[in-house]
């Protein structure tokens, strides 16, 4: 596991890292929207934070990181930090259909996707204003409703997670749109 620069060793981002502390405290935020020039330190402040958290506790072998319930069986993981590529299709971000379990034993199954992966932690969206317009939407969607998706029989649980968008400071002013809905936006100062 490559090292980890310390979360209380970056100087200069106060207010990015009070609205990361936040978003990380308090679930209803929804997620925070950092915008700023590249080398500004915005992913490195995200993966500061989730390293400095402590492990949380799972369902054992979920892999929707799941929070146990009285009876359940218990495992520690790290928070979950997850990164959304520039090129990913909606399947990839919500999960579909397994079509290899479907096709080869004939079962119903989900094959979750970057959202569940990063339920419970921080799922992290570098240059999110070249993302394209339909998955912003999804994204601002589900961060504000964590809503279950259901495909059939077919469920996932309600995905809770930090969506923390880092858009590039010199490209956003081509699409100040796709920011319209957000619950927190605050420049990251040089």
């Amino acid at each position: 596991m490559p090292a980890i620069f310390p979360f209380s060793a970056i100087v200069g981002q106060d207010e990015m890292k009070l609205a990361l502390l936040i978003a990380a405290i308090d679930q209803s935020v929804g997620g925070v929207l950092v915008f700023g020039d590249r080398g500004t330190g915005k992913s490195t402040t995200v993966r500061a934070l989730a390293a400095l958290l402590p492990p949380m506790p799972v369902v054992a072998g979920c892999r929707f990181n799941t929070a146990p319930k009285n009876g359940d069986e218990v495992a520690m993981v790290p928070v979950p930090v997850v990164d959304l590529p520039l090129g990913a299709t909606e399947d990839r971000v919500v999960g579909a259909l397994d079509l290899e379990r479907a096709l080869v034993h004939g079962e119903k199954a989900f094959e979750p996707g970057l959202l569940a992966r990063a339920h419970r932690g921080f799922l992290y969206i570098d240059e999110v204003n070249l993302l394209e317009d339909h998955l912003v939407d999804l994204l601002l969607d589900v961060a504000a409703a964590s809503a279950t998706r259901r495909n059939s029989s077919l469920s996932a649980p309600a995905i809770r997670r930090k969506a923390n968008c880092a858009p590039n400071s010199s490209t956003v002013s081509a699409c100040p749109s796709k920011f319209a809905r957000p619950t927190m936006s605050k420049p990251a100062s040089k």
